[in-house]
């Protein structure tokens, strides 16, 4: 039977117990050793029969009749159990010698309930890294991660990654090897080389034979720029690219070709005949694909490089920012020479920030924008061709439409016209590119 002392309920056996000694009630069944109490949630919430808690000190003098075990008794022989006092104000100590550490009340793992939640995500990533981006893309920051008792995303992640156990954990990959660099260096080399050599096959030939030249090289040139994106640093991710922005790149390049001449002869009233072509600017461009390739893997390695060393989501951005306009001043520098080399033009110089800007995004994970702004581009110059065609409706009003086009050719020429539609473009890539890139979840695929 219970000590007439002892509390009518477990609950109050508890918090009483607790109150008095910081930790679980210890004491002796009758004789024998002292025994833990168990803690709460198990079977033995309820004290066994015959065992009472310690007292209160403050009315140890009312109830000592009535239990008179918790009054200190004289030292007994060894080896004779006995009840040690309650009332002297310290806790029991444990086996140790230490007080009893205090049981945990609620959920004092709050990060399991994110190794549940993300189960799916932790388990496959590689590094910490890929849960840092995962989480990230879903909304967290270093504020949220504060929740959980961290001080930002990646150091959660790095806790999420070596809780979680993987089925099978994979070596890491070898090494790239050598012929591997040295095929997508080769590759990005090749517009640059198709576009040269239909340079000089149409500087000596003419007639029929400079329009089959013609024709060879621009499939040529379209063969080896579709390589060139498929190898190395310009190659987007499986399934992270829209078709339709294959064909308003072509459209774009060919304009930049034959765009300005058609312009001129249609605003004259033609076009009356073979219009002037420009392959100068192509050529530029063309060869521009290899140093966009070098500074586009610069990018790439330095931003990843940058989430290692970074403390929280707020660093990172602070330091990609600054790397990916430094990347891009690099690359507008490269093309501005290769164009004075071969043909500068305002146009084309626009047209390869815009196509850097659109490449970028693709492959770091946002083809859609990429592609609605190199669609807004080649429609906006196909509708100022279209505007001054369709100002030659006898239709009252139309002649109205070409207007805009006029007055901007009479101003700053026909090679104004891909300079503003390409270049309004690309400032809104870059715009999208500071944001959006100076995310670790941009990132994360190698």
């Amino acid at each position: 039977m219970r000590g007439p002392a002892a509390p009518t309920s477990p609950g109050a056996w508890d918090a009483r117990s607790e109150a008095l000694l910081g930790a679980p009630a210890l004491t002796p069944p009758g004789g024998g050793t002292l025994e833990p109490h168990a803690p709460e949630g198990t079977a033995a919430d309820a004290p066994p029969s015959g065992i009472a808690p310690a007292p209160d000190p403050s009315v140890a003098t009312e109830t000592a009749p009535q239990a008179p075990t918790a009054s200190p008794a004289p030292p007994t022989p060894a080896g004779e159990d006995h009840e040690a006092p309650a009332g002297a104000g310290s806790a029991p100590n444990s086996p140790s010698g230490s007080p009893a550490p205090r049981v945990p009340r609620g959920n004092a793992d709050p990060v399991k309930v994110l190794m549940h939640r993300h189960q799916d995500l932790c388990a496959r990533a590689v590094d910490p890294l890929e849960i840092a981006a995962g989480l990230e893309a879903q909304g967290f920051t270093d504020r949220t991660a504060a929740r959980f008792r961290h001080r930002d995303v990646f150091s959660l992640a790095e806790e999420l990654y070596a809780r979680v156990p993987r089925a099978g954990e994979t070596a890491p990959p070898p090494a790239p090897a050598e012929h591997r660099t040295d095929a997508w260096m080769l590759a990005v080399l090749t517009p640059g080389a198709a576009a040269a050599l239909t340079g000089i096959g149409l500087a000596v030939t003419h007639g029929s034979a400079r329009l089959s030249v013609g024709a060879a090289g621009a499939l040529l040139l379209t063969g080896t720029l579709l390589l060139a994106v498929r190898r190395g640093p310009f190659r987007a991710p499986d399934g992270a690219t829209v078709p339709a922005a294959r064909l308003w790149t072509l459209w774009l390049l060919a304009y930049a070709v034959c765009g300005d001449g058609l312009l001129t002869q249609v605003l004259s009233g033609g076009p009356d005949g073979p219009w002037e072509l420009t392959p100068g600017p192509l050529l530029g461009l063309a060869l521009a694909v290899a140093p966009a390739a070098w500074c586009a893997r610069l990018f790439a390695n330095r931003a990843r490089r940058r989430i290692a060393d970074s403390r929280g989501l707020a660093d990172f951005a602070a330091g990609v920012r600054p790397l990916l306009l430094g990347t891009v001043t690099l690359q507008l520098l490269a093309l501005t020479v290769l164009l004075g080399l071969t043909s500068f033009s305002s146009g084309a110089l626009a047209l390869g920030a815009l196509l850097l800007f659109a490449r970028l995004l693709t492959v770091h994970g946002f083809p859609e924008t990429a592609a609605a702004a190199l669609a807004a581009a080649g429609a906006a110059e196909a509708l100022a061709l279209a505007s001054v065609l369709a100002a030659r409706v006898p239709v009252p009003g139309f002649d109205a439409l070409a207007v805009p086009v006029r007055a901007v050719v009479d101003t700053w020429g026909p090679g104004a016209v891909p300079t503003l539609v390409c270049g309004a473009a690309a400032l809104g890539l870059l715009a999208h590119a500071t944001a959006s890139l100076a995310r670790a979840s941009a990132h994360a695929t190698p």
